[in-house]
């Protein structure tokens, strides 16, 4: 399982959100305290910060090595802050045919557009369904594609759909794409589970998103994700689980007054300054999380210091 971690908020040092904290995105990679797979194939994150001489693009840093492996991360890290971030650790197959390499590192950026993207989940057969998605495909995003993985052509067929960057247009932009997926599935006979976790962020803005479908394309499939979570690994209950599993959310304020921690003094959402969307509960109060459910949209945004969130369901 892949890890996802995206924050808005006050401009903060970095290190406070990927190497501080007992359970930091690094550190999970190595010791997962939800999942028990290791990350090992790489890790990187893009940071927006008006302390850089580029404040309106984002600082991207990519390793393709396990992030606990990366020594380069404990002397770039602690010279950055941000006021929004968006970082992941990569799982991988461990196999022959995984390609180690930068560019398939997320999180993903182009030109033209705001989004940089990050994604825990898989599109089976992504190769194949190109034959009848690529015509929903922009040449300005095919021609920046540059790595092997799903999520980066996710992220050619998401940007080429969204007819503007509202949360109304993106929440239709994600409806389009499954619905798309889904006809070329069936088209092509290659119906199997698809899921789609992702984290879509730009200044100041998080769109979180948790959907897919099941084993035979439906896209309100039946099932208490903790309940078949027991079943073997090996099993398809197992996968629909992670399908099923929520994403979570956590927002207050003072988040800056918690040192090497993700901690924040709970609040009213009115009153809050900052925001963090994860893959999983980062502290061990896990009832401080909000659960973004299968099925549903997250949208938050940073506006004059304070954070609006607004969750809606998924047309599919």
């Amino acid at each position: 399982m892949c890890r996802v971690l995206a924050y808005i908020g006050p401009e903060i040092p970095v290190d406070s959100l990927l190497l501080l904290p007992p359970n930091s995105l690094i550190n999970q990679s190595i010791d997962p305290q939800l999942h028990p797979q290791l990350q090992l194939a790489g890790w990187g994150f893009g940071v927006w910060s008006n302390h850089l001489l580029k404040p309106d693009e984002p600082f991207l840093y990519h390793r393709p090595m396990a992030a606990f492996y990366d020594n380069n991360a404990q002397g770039v890290i602690p010279s950055l802050q941000g006021s929004t971030l968006l970082a992941h650790v990569r799982a991988a197959d461990y196999n022959s045919l995984t390609v180690l390499a930068d560019e398939n590192c997320h999180p993903f950026s182009y030109h033209e557009t705001p989004w940089i993207i990050a994604h825990n989940g898989a599109l089976p057969n992504w190769q194949l369904l190109q034959r009848e998605l690529l015509q929903h495909c922009e040449d300005r995003y095919l021609k920046q594609m540059r790595g092997t993985t799903d999520t980066e052509f996710l992220y050619v067929l998401l940007l080429s759909l969204l007819k503007g960057d509202s949360d109304d247009e993106v929440q239709q932009g994600f409806e389009k794409m499954l619905q798309v997926i889904l006809q070329a599935m069936k088209k092509l006979d290659l119906v199997e589970l698809t899921k789609l976790k992702i984290a879509l962020v730009a200044p100041n803005r998080i769109i979180g998103v948790n959907y897919g479908a099941g084993h035979d394309g439906e896209t309100a499939p039946k099932g208490d994700w903790k309940e078949l979570r027991k079943s073997d690994t090996e099993s398809d209950d197992y996968a629909l689980s992670m399908l099923l599993e929520p994403m979570y959310l956590l927002i207050g304020k003072n988040f800056q007054d918690h040192a090497h921690s993700y901690k924040v003094d709970s609040c009213p959402v009115e009153e809050a300054t900052s925001a963090l969307f994860a893959s999983e509960p980062l502290t061990d109060d896990r009832d401080e999380w909000e659960e973004i459910n299968f099925g549903e949209i997250l949208s938050l945004a940073c506006k004059d210091g304070h954070i609006t969130k607004k969750v809606s369901k998924l047309s599919m």
